[in-house]
């Protein structure tokens, strides 16, 4: 069987071609131009940040991305669904506000923004999962359904549930609407460890559920009312919030992978990601902290597995940023994404999504 190839090139730019131009050349070499996109609906999915994180993709690069769309003769649009916890994307009116803020608006990106699942997240496509372990169903944003192309265009940094916030994140998480979000999360729920609580409330208002509450300066959470979605895990200021002692992180991974192939199954596709600001937290907080290794370049692929495993290896080739989160960490796992977060192991997603028919863990590394 023929190796998946991942097309690469690296942040140096010259006098004659600057880093925009070099992904339109990314694009273009590893093969966009064999879809089909004559009057044909393209889907660009992409992370608008929280207000506030300033990691997430500079909207310069989506232009690039609707441009070639554009050129071929077809109609992109960007979007991404509402998000389950408070925060400035929860309904397509804060989520449009918090897009154009960071730069998404139709004029810096020549193309519209759509929030695919709608005003209050509820706008949903259902789509069967053939073979799922856990998802047999999947709530999908109803406008990436109905887009006849689907692009992801990703920042590839840490995530604080599934180790790596890489394509098939960007895909599964991102597409599915509020309660496709809440399927996938509901697997595990975090408990606090009342030495390290100082009761400062973050995690209370971080919860778009009041499961939280403080009694005596220390916080515990009801799970009766807890979903599970982790966000209270990455607010708090003294990791007093952990996550679920169990394989919850796994279940996700792979629950993420299935909400993926329900998105890719069965239509036209293609895969770009930039391993620049990797970040130790997902472009969901508004907090974000210094990148944990150099900027690596970009990728490009028709393989979602393909292209996560290359980044994620990428990363781990690289040396640790003085100052970092991951110097804090260590490097005992020698893996760069298990040191930051020891309770996730990214490699379940992969070797699940590959389960499903989603890609390949072997890939041909093509630099342009």
């Amino acid at each position: 069987m023929e190796k998946s190839k991942v097309y690469f090139t690296d942040m140096h730019a010259t006098l004659t071609e600057n880093l925009l131009q070099k992904l339109k050349r990314l694009i273009k070499s590893a093969g966009i131009g064999q879809i089909d996109f004559d009057r044909k609906y393209a889907a660009i999915k992409i992370h608008f940040g929280e207000p506030g994180n300033l990691a997430f993709l500079r909207p310069n690069y989506a232009k690039v991305v609707a441009d070639v769309v554009r050129e071929l003769g077809g109609k992109p649009f960007l979007t991404d669904c509402n998000t389950l916890y408070v925060g400035g994307r929860k309904n397509a009116l804060d989520h449009l506000d918090s897009a154009y803020g960071n730069g998404f608006s139709p004029f810096s990106t020549g193309c519209h923004v759509l929030i695919a699942d709608g005003l209050k997240g509820t706008d949903e496509a259902l789509v069967p999962v053939r073979g799922g372990e856990y998802v047999t169903e999947a709530k999908i944003g109803r406008a990436i359904m109905d887009a006849d192309v689907f692009i992801s265009l990703t920042h590839f940094k840490v995530h604080e549930s599934t180790g790596i916030g890489g394509t098939l994140k960007n895909i599964g998480m991102g597409c599915g609407s509020r309660a496709g979000k809440m399927e996938m999360h509901s697997s595990g729920k975090p408990h606090v460890n009342q030495e390290s609580c100082v009761g400062c409330g973050s995690c209370k208002k971080n919860c778009a559920h009041g499961a939280i509450s403080i009694e005596n300066r220390k916080a515990s959470i009801n799970h009766d009312l807890c979903v599970g979605c982790g966000r209270c895990i990455g607010a708090c200021p003294t990791d007093a919030v952990l996550p679920a002692s169990d394989e919850s992180n796994d279940i996700l991974n792979k629950k993420i992978a299935e909400y993926s192939y329900a998105v890719l199954h069965d239509r036209p596709q293609f895969h770009i990601s930039l391993v620049v600001d990797v970040s130790p937290f997902c472009d969901c907080h508004a907090e974000n902290d210094i990148p944990i290794v150099p900027n690596v370049g970009m990728f490009a692929s028709f393989d979602p597995v393909a292209l996560d495993l290359a980044c994620t290896q990428a990363v781990n080739s690289q040396p640790v940023i003085p100052g970092s989160l991951l110097e804090k960490r260590g490097n005992s796992h020698h893996d760069h994404f298990k040191d930051i977060h020891p309770t996730t192991d990214w490699n379940v997603m992969i070797d699940h999504a590959v389960k499903m028919g989603l890609g390949s863990r072997d890939y041909e590394l093509v630099k342009i």
